[in-house]
């Protein structure tokens, strides 16, 4: 059999990641290798094959015509030699790796994470807390839950189902809620807010077609449950999802009392568009039947009074 004639597969590597990545960063990244190394090895196989690969400016580069249709066998290719490397014992459909954003994982996704255990014993399902990006090879993760606005550009990398409709509005304790009867009375009183989202509260204002007057108090905490904790405290009025707050209402400890309105981002589950596991991909059809069954909040979407 005659020799295989191939570029140097360094070169198709680095190459490959910066098509399936879009940015030479972010591809050096993925290899731990800097950013000229990339550059280099993709000149180099431009030069091998004696086509160009790129076109544009060297800080915004983008794929020829013949470049994208290289980058896509390419991670074709490297997709069907990672799916036949042999994995340890454990590896698999009986892993997931699930990253999840912190308040929602405490308030909505564990309570009813039993369900899908029993459903699926097989499965040894691993929540990791992020708000922040993450890459599923580098990051280890199988399944991510994010929220996304209907127009966020689509992931190059990811398939995007969303699952859970987002309802949100502001929330206090039963004895900083009796003293709020319309949008003026809540301006009056303490507002919290969490660092980990500073626009929520404009979110609803624009969500409810409204403008509150600056509070005279502001408090803000570093994540969502320290901030609801303060709601419940009385220390102030928290802004917050449904989704955070479902099983508190339910219990009297935090009132919606002026209702709560359908904000425009949805909660989405994101699986690699590449490969996704039996897992994720299990793991993802029950948060659709689990999104499904999850009444909106009593008076969603009920008129605001300013006076």
């Amino acid at each position: 059999m005659a020799a295989r004639s191939l570029p140097p597969l360094n070169a198709l590597r680095a190459f490959e990641a910066f098509g399936r990545r879009g940015r030479m960063t972010l591809a050096a990244d993925e290899l731990c290798v800097t950013h000229g190394a990339i550059s280099r090895q993709i000149r180099q196989l431009e030069d091998h094959l004696g086509v160009a690969l790129t076109e544009g400016p060297r800080n915004r580069l983008t794929l020829t015509e013949t470049g994208l249709t290289l980058a896509q066998a390419l991670t074709q290719a490297l997709d069907q030699i990672e799916a036949a490397l042999p994995r340890a014992v454990g590896d698999g459909d009986g892993t997931l790796v699930v990253s999840c954003l912190p308040t929602f994982a405490m308030k909505w996704l564990i309570p009813r994470l039993p369900d899908f255990v029993a459903a699926h014993p097989e499965i040894q399902t691993r929540i990791v807390e992020s708000n922040g990006p993450f890459d599923f090879r580098a990051d280890g993760v199988d399944l991510a839950i994010r929220m996304r606005l209907p127009d966020a550009p689509p992931s190059p990398d990811a398939d995007v189902t969303p699952f859970l409709k987002h309802y949100v509005g502001p929330v206090a304790s039963p004895d900083l809620a009796a003293q709020i009867r319309d949008v003026d009375s809540l301006a009056r009183l303490p507002r919290l807010h969490t660092r980990t989202f500073t626009e929520g509260w404009a979110e609803w204002e624009s969500a409810a077609g409204l403008t509150l007057s600056p509070a005279a108090v502001n408090r803000e905490f570093d994540h969502y449950f320290y901030m609801l904790e303060a709601a419940a405290a009385g220390l102030g009025v928290a802004l917050s999802p449904f989704a955070f707050v479902e099983k508190d209402l339910a219990a009297g400890r935090l009132l919606a009392p002026l209702g709560l309105v359908p904000g425009q981002a949805r909660v989405c589950a994101l699986t690699p568009r590449s490969k996704i596991t039996p897992a994720a991909r299990r793991f993802r059809d029950w948060l659709v039947v689990q999104g499904a069954a999850t009444s909106p909040p009593p008076g969603a979407g009920r008129g605001f009074s300013t006076s």
